[in-house]
Formats: structure tokens, sequence, C-alpha cells
């Protein structure tokens, strides 16, 4: 099978999305719907989550069947009945008697200042991303939850630039396959993960096109006003899947290791002002230890958060990638 470097090179894993270009806001899901072990791990301070209770190890429910990455803020949850909706109407969730229920996750980026604030990812937006979702290449940059993304907002979107989404995979030993999917919404700047060059985030001034250290202007002294007009608006999202097979604690601790690719190129990472969120899936089809697994989803998530920006679009209203001077 040809490789797509995408998360959808773990077998039995789909990406869709659905984009709102006029309100520059958008969602997009990741499903298995065979069912895979899921993990979460919640590193913010300001997540918007649904339905994450079902990823815990303590949980019952086993098997998760969608992860909805969305904009929107929390009114972008909704779409996550749209993802239901179309598992439900084939047969796919958890028995529960008459029914089964699809289990659906979810988590939100803040995108609210960009766009159109009044309209924001629904459930008819959910569903649409859900019939969208293929195995096949996955539409990178400003799509889907990530079109309204931004990064580096020390100074909140008037010296901030265009985040984005990405994905990435690494092969392992044998058949051992790791994806990963990045939505880059952060307060710090963006990092290459190999060099550790500045891609995207803080810029010298509003009008400015050249890239500053977020990280030197606090070890500087400058603060971040707590209470702003938007200080909530950043959050970083993830995805990692796996064809390894998992047990939910594992899962989950797959899901914590993987954090690492965010500490590699989110600068600073894990502020009071970011609500990231990072979700873990095993598909169950080879046999790998956990700390083999860890290093590549590591290295996949840094490529997809590297991916996210330098494929990202500004819609002549930030400054994106390309649009930096370096």
């Amino acid at each position: 099978m040809k490789e797509k470097g995408a998360i959808t090179d773990v077998k039995g894993i789909k990406v869709g999305h659905a984009t709102d270009l006029d309100a520059l806001t958008g969602c997009t899901v990741v499903l298995c719907e065979e069912g895979a072990v899921g993990g979460v791990e919640v590193r913010g301070s300001a997540s918007g989550t649904r339905g994450i209770d079902a990823l815990s190890p303590f949980h019952i429910v086993q098997k998760v069947h969608g992860i909805l990455l969305t904009g929107g803020s929390s009114f972008g949850l909704d779409a996550a009945g749209g993802v239901m909706e179309y598992l439900e109407e084939r047969g796919i969730g958890f028995e529960a008697g008459a029914v089964k229920v699809p289990i659906v996750a979810a988590a939100v980026i803040f995108d609210l200042g960009l766009g159109d604030p009044k309209r924001r990812p629904d459930r008819r937006m959910g569903y649409e991303a859900s019939k969208r979702a293929s195995d096949g290449e996955v539409a990178e940059g400003s799509v889907g939850a990530g079109t309204g993304a931004t990064v580096g907002k020390l100074y909140e979107l008037q010296r901030a630039s265009k985040g984005g989404l990405g994905t990435a995979s690494r092969r392992g030993p044998g058949r051992l396959v790791v994806g990963a999917l990045a939505v880059v919404n952060s307060f710090g700047d963006v990092l290459d993960p190999v060099t550790g060059s500045l891609l995207a985030g803080l810029r010298d001034s509003p009008s400015g096109r050249r890239l500053t250290s977020t990280m030197e202007l606090l070890r500087k002294g400058i603060r971040k006003e707590r209470f702003g007009t938007l200080p909530l608006q950043n959050t970083t999202l993830v995805v990692v899947a796996t064809n390894a097979s998992l047990t939910k604690i594992e899962t989950t601790k797959l899901a914590q290791m993987a954090s690492g690719g965010l500490f590699r190129t989110l600068s600073p990472y894990g502020s009071l002002f970011d609500g990231d969120v990072i979700f873990a899936l095993s598909t169950g089809e080879v046999d790998a230890d956990l700390h083999n697994i860890a290093p590549l989803a590591q290295e996949a998530v840094a490529e997809a958060v590297k991916r996210a920006v330098v494929k990202a679009d500004g819609f002549g209203l930030l400054p994106a990638y390309r649009d930096l001077e370096r």
C-alpha cells in the first residue's frame, strides 16, 4: 500500500474535514469504525471537551469509534452529534440493549477571534466531515479544525501568525505504524523540531513579517495579561494512532508520552492559557512494546505540528509561514 505520510497510514483510521471558509472555522473527524482502544491526556488549563470519560481506563466502555476536533470553542462540541448520527446509521457503536451508541470523544479550539464568531461547527458539519472521511490522502493546513487556528499570541491576534492542521506517520520494526494529526492553535511559537528555528508565531510588530521569540520576551519580564480580551484562545489538539495492540492503560500512557512531540515544537509549551488535549488510539493489529511506540509517536506529533503551520493559509488576514520573512 502506498505511504501517505499521514495518520491514515494506520489501517482502519479515516479522516474527514468540513470547512467553512466564510466564517473561518471547521471540524475534523478521525474515525475508527471497527473500534479502537482509546486514551486521552488533558494537559491544558483551558480545555473544552465532550465524551472523554469513556477513554478512562476505569470506564466500562473499551473502544472508541471516533474523535472529533473542532473549532467554535465550546459551541463547536455540537458537531459531535453529527458524527454519532453518521455512525449510528451504519450500525456502529457500543452495544446497549435496543441501540448501539457510537463512542465519540471531542475537543475544541477557540477560533472565534479570526472569522465570524456567530458561525460555528454544528451537527450538520460533524455529519459532513464523517461522510467525507477516507483512508486516503489527508488535506492539511487551513482546513477542517485548523481553518481558523492561530499561533504566537502573547499580544493576542495583533501580532500572531497563522496556525493550521497537519499530519505525519512513522514506521517501526515489523509492521508497526504510528500516525499523528495535530491542530495547532498555540499561545507559543512553533519551532522546527530538528533545527529549533522559528517557523511561525509572534511577529515583531502588528504590521511586521519577521518573527520574534515569545520565550525571550517572557524571560525579559514581558507579561501576558491573564484576563485580557481573549485570554483563553489557545489550544493544540492531537490524535495519535497506532496499529499496535495496547491496553487502555497503555493507550492512555501513549497519549501522555506523545506530548513530548509538543515540547519539541511549541515554545513555550503548557502555559496557563493553553487547553491542549492529546488522544491516542490503538487498533490492535500487531504486537509492540509501548516504549518502542512512544518515540515514533513523538516524532510523528512533532512533524504533524510543523506541517500544520508550513501548510497554513493566512487568507490575507494574518501572515502564514509562506508570508513571513526569514
